[in-house]
């Protein structure tokens, strides 16, 4: 508004070359004014708009970010929880723990060195059992390869 009254201001001081008073120079009707109005502020309206569409964008930004970060969390829970129960599965269980203790008194028996297969036969367990039972006893069994053939593993105390 100030600009447009600058500017018929300066307009009329060219033209006439009188100097600026108080008085109105201009009569205008209504509509003149209101045109004149609407056509000074249409390029904030146009620049409160986009500031509008803008922040709409952000909102929506905003929010799948934070879905997104729900996952997230979420996601995480669950490799904690399996994290949490991988732990508790290599844990030896207490039937373990009497095998390892069978284990252990057997190769104790034999000076602390046995084949491994000898050692599963006379515990009487399967190929898989036994290799459970050896990853549960990594800190007390060593297992070797045999020096004449490296195919078989020797079981030691350490």
């Amino acid at each position: 508004m100030i600009k447009i009254a600058n500017v018929i201001n300066s307009f009329a001081l060219e033209q006439a070359e009188v100097q600026p008073s108080e008085e109105p120079i201009f009569v205008l009707t209504s509509t003149q004014l209101h045109d004149l109005v609407s056509e000074a502020i249409q390029p904030l309206m146009d620049e409160v708009q986009d500031l509008k569409d803008i922040i709409t964008r952000q909102d929506e930004k905003i929010a799948a970010l934070e879905a997104t970060e729900d996952v997230l969390a979420e996601n995480d829970l669950n490799q904690l929880r399996l994290i949490n129960d991988l732990r508790k599965v290599q844990e030896p269980q207490p039937l373990q723990r009497d095998r390892g203790e069978i284990l252990h008194a057997l190769l104790v028996a034999h000076g602390g060195k046995m084949l491994a297969t000898d050692a599963r036969k006379r515990m009487r367990l399967n190929r898989s059992r036994f290799s459970e039972l050896l990853g549960t006893m990594k800190d007390d069994i060593e297992v070797r390869p045999y020096h004449l053939n490296k195919s078989w593993n020797v079981l030691v105390l350490k």
